[in-house]
């Protein structure tokens, strides 16, 4: 499809506009004035409407279709948490406006929001004391590591490592060398599909300042030795990190401060119906255990004894500023209203549903293609295309082909430690039929590997850019948007 300004037509309008009666008031330099007319597309209005009619056309979305996105928890966002973000009382402040003084009654029901929200996360995941500041799940990590850095720093423990499993998200070990921390991978058992505890307990030591762990993992299997790995790392006075990007599978059923864990990210954009996807907006909250709490950045906002907010600058040992004013306000407050809309009972229901129709799809799909770890599953499950690799189809051909059959791709190639991986996670929000619809499209694809792998190779034929030359996409980027 033509970018619009390939379509302009020289002197052709969409709107006209009265001549300027208006003095020019500022005067500019002459070597800053502009020789001729701004180079601006021209065209009609019925134009410029089809034209961004049409590209709203090629957007892919969960409000349009199926998006099995693996570890990324793409549900449905209810509408009327949308309504409520756009109420005039909190979509028009400003984030400047004083929170007591003359005028300061318009912050109190956004910092009433805020308050109750780090509340909520406290309750829901066992822990102390929460920030909403940091804006995405990897922002909210890097927040935690910077607090477990604080901590060592406070008591004189000069740690130089963290340890996280060869299964954790990739943003893992980036958060934790960009905290200034060496990285050194844990093995996951072949057998059960968990980190190793026996191969933990010789790498840990005096110089580990963290583990960091996903639970249930990127396999989608729940680490029933938690508390072992807990009191092993707190032997050696380490911390224990929760990455809370796949919360959704146990969200109101299992709270990481309960299994000894001492700080936790949250993905409000993946647990609590907020917007994902696009490059944002998102919001990685972050909760810590009360050893923890004097290290939280500042602001924070504090209840005063006459009931009304206020922010609070005074901890000495905060590790400061993190995010600009109070994080992503819209984002916490869509998620405080998803909470209140489900209530404690509505969010265990939504982790059971998560987990149903994981095991749903991996049971259906099993005959079709391998299952690396054929055990119950949580919210996703991950199959390999190993099978049809064997026939000169690979995972990214799947992925390519399920384009053409109007289903996003799952993720492909991770978790790295599972050959041709396409990892699945249909959420609680999906119906029956949508994933039996899924399996059906899954199911046709094995049999196209096997009979006629050539059409998997070059698709998608459907879709206005076809089968890229990655590698050439990557390194050339007008090849790729030409």
């Amino acid at each position: 499809m033509e970018i619009i300004f390939k379509k302009s037509v020289q002197d052709r309008k969409g709107v006209s506009l009265p001549a300027l009666d208006v003095p020019t008031m500022i005067s500019v330099e002459k070597k800053y004035g502009r020789t001729r007319d701004a180079d601006l597309c021209e065209l009609s209005e019925l134009d410029v409407v089809r034209h961004f009619t049409a590209l709203s056309r090629c957007n892919f979305g969960v409000d349009t279709n199926f998006y099995p996105l693996g570890s990324c928890t793409m549900k449905y966002n209810p509408k009327v948490c949308e309504k409520i973000a756009q109420l005039e009382g909190f979509c028009s402040l400003h984030p400047l406006l004083p929170q007591l003084r003359r005028g300061g009654m318009l912050t109190q029901g956004a910092l009433a929001v805020l308050y109750e929200l780090e509340r909520v996360l406290c309750e829901i995941s066992g822990m102390d004391a929460f920030t909403l500041q940091p804006m995405a799940g990897a922002h909210g990590e890097l927040t935690g590591m910077m607090l477990v850095a604080a901590y060592h720093r406070d008591r004189g423990n000069v740690r130089t490592e963290v340890l996280i499993p060869d299964e954790a998200h990739g943003t893992n070990p980036s958060s934790a060398a960009i905290a200034g921390y060496r990285v050194r991978s844990v093995p996951t058992n072949r057998e059960t599909g968990v980190i190793d505890l026996a191969v933990l307990e010789t790498m840990i030591g005096p110089q580990t300042a963290a583990i960091m762990m996903t639970n249930p993992n990127t396999l989608g299997i729940f680490n029933s030795q938690i508390g072992k790995i807990a009191e092993c790392a707190h032997r050696h006075d380490a911390l224990l990190y929760y990455d809370g990007a796949n919360l959704n599978a146990v969200v109101g059923k299992f709270r990481p401060g309960d299994a000894d864990f001492d700080v936790v990210h949250i993905n409000l954009h993946k647990t609590f119906g907020t917007p994902h996807g696009g490059g944002g907006p998102g919001a990685g909250p972050v909760g810590v255990k009360k050893k923890l709490e004097e290290f939280l950045p500042i602001s924070r906002i504090v209840k005063r004894p006459d009931n009304t907010y206020s922010l609070n600058y005074g901890y000495p040992k905060s590790i400061g500023y993190i995010a600009p004013f109070y994080g992503n306000f819209g984002v916490c407050l869509k998620a405080y209203a998803y909470i209140l809309l489900l209530g404690h009972d509505g969010l265990a229901e939504v982790s059971d549903n998560a987990v149903l129709n994981a095991n749903y799809v991996m049971a259906r799909l099993k005959r079709s293609f391998d299952v690396p770890f054929d055990r119950t599953c949580m919210h996703e499950c991950v199959i390999s295309a190993a099978r049809q690799a064997k026939n000169g189809v690979n995972a990214l051909d799947i992925a390519k082909r399920l384009i053409d059959l109007g289903f996003h791709p799952p993720t492909v190639y991770f978790p790295l430690i599972v050959k041709e991986a396409l990892m699945i996670e249909p959420t609680e929000t999906e119906s029956k039929e949508t994933l039996d619809a899924f399996v059906a499209a899954m199911e046709a694809i094995a049999v196209e590997a096997r009979e006629n792998p050539s059409l998997l190779h070059d698709s998608p034929v459907s879709t206005p850019v076809g089968r890229l030359d990655e590698v050439k996409a990557a390194r050339d980027m007008d090849f790729a948007f030409a």
